[in-house]
């Protein structure tokens, strides 16, 4: 039976990250943790807190901190060998989205050997993979629910997934005194990850009435509370909704997937290197232009929870122009992403790319047919 709606991960959410950490080791009897974190975290004081905790408890933990955006192949494998050698027996993922994937791949390679790369194309993961717990420090990739592991080959610079229900994590902590400090610039771009996530997987061909229902909640969420946590990053209401909001469309690619979107993103972030929630902001526009004339009504809810007025005799066509311009106001005007043009990158590079985004791997779960002269179009809009 194919399922529609499937969530295994434990979810807490807590104004007590040491505590929280401090009890699910012991409920899982977990006596050596490696620490996965971003270096620059470490002087963070809600983690120093959590250090300190593990220090007086006698705790024995191991940090890994080498992990970088879009982490290659490489490092998840010596990541897999620095576990073993260490003799841990769980893993303490602590930072963005990068780390989480990167914390992911690595529990899945000490489970079942070989290297990540081999996930990602012809090998299996055969079981559950315990003993990941999984504390995002920004608001965007979803990846502590995530089945889907982003990684990166240096040599052809691809982002490659790895897609395994039995990859996700045992538990995800979600403490909005990890986001606080997260930079305003940070929490613009990976906000708009998550309504991406949601605009994409309510679109897509694999959604469902139940996965529908959550994408509007969650696309609610951003509309809401993402440019409260812009203007104040001290506001731990928005950064609870909007950390909730970020795990639910974790959660809902699993059920829904994306598409074209995300594939541009892909793409054009790893050949050009543009931030992963940047592109996904730039690619959005047109994907819900060219969405709007085979999903109408949908792509009408989205503009609606973005504010839109439509005429009573608007055209599919118009309906795709309205949200899309409804959303670049909000992208541009209410949360200030830096404009496509500022990146130093020519509309002639990126249609150079036409072919490898009709082939992207997600591209297929689109509603509407994917062709070169689609891709190409919505490349000409890209920004």
């Amino acid at each position: 039976m194919e399922y529609k709606l499937v969530q295994q991960v434990k979810v807490v959410t807590t104004h007590h990250f040491a505590d929280t950490i401090q009890e699910i080791l012991k409920e899982e009897n977990y006596q050596k943790p490696l620490i996965v974190i971003d270096n620059f975290l470490l002087g963070q004081a809600t983690i120093q807190n959590m250090l300190d905790r593990l220090d007086k408890e006698d705790v024995d933990y191991t940090i890994y901190d080498r992990i970088v955006p879009d982490p290659p192949i490489e490092l998840i494998d010596s990541g897999a060998d620095f576990f073993k050698e260490n003799q841990c027996d769980s893993i303490l993922a602590i930072g963005g989205g990068s780390v989480i994937d990167a914390a992911r791949a690595i529990n899945i390679v000490r489970y079942h050997g070989g290297s990540a790369r081999d996930y990602v194309f012809d090998k299996q993961v055969p079981s559950f993979c315990p003993g990941l717990i999984s504390c995002p420090t920004t608001s965007g990739t979803g990846s502590e629910l995530s089945n889907a592991a982003v990684i990166t080959d240096t040599e052809t610079e691809e982002k490659l997934a790895i897609l395994a229900d039995n990859a996700v994590s045992e538990y995800a902590v979600l403490c909005p005194e990890l986001v606080v400090s997260l930079p305003v610039g940070q929490t613009i771009i990976t906000g708009l990850d998550v309504f991406s996530h949601a605009a994409e997987a309510y679109t897509s061909t694999l959604s469902s009435p139940v996965v529908d229902a959550i994408c509007e909640k969650i696309m609610f969420l951003v509309v809401k509370y993402l440019p409260k946590a812009v203007r104040n990053g001290q506001d731990l209401e928005a950064r609870e909704r909007m950390l909730i909001a970020a795990a639910l469309g974790g959660w809902v690619i699993n059920n829904g997937g994306t598409h074209l979107g995300h594939s541009q993103a892909h793409i054009v972030g790893a050949k050009l290197h543009i931030p992963h929630g940047m592109a996904c902001g730039y690619a959005l526009p047109g994907t819900l232009l060219f969405t709007a004339q085979v999903e109408p009504k949908k792509v009408r809810e989205i503009g609606n929870i973005l504010g839109c007025e439509f005429p009573a005799d608007v055209t599919d066509m118009e309906i795709g122009e309205i949200t899309a311009q409804a959303y670049k106001e909000f992208r541009d005007e209410q949360l200030g992403l830096p404009a496509f043009d500022a990146q130093g990158i020519s509309r002639d590079q990126l249609l150079d790319l036409v072919d490898e985004v009709v082939n992207e791997r997600f591209a297929s779960n689109a509603p509407m047919e994917v062709t070169p002269e689609l891709v190409t179009q919505l490349l000409e809009r890209f920004g």
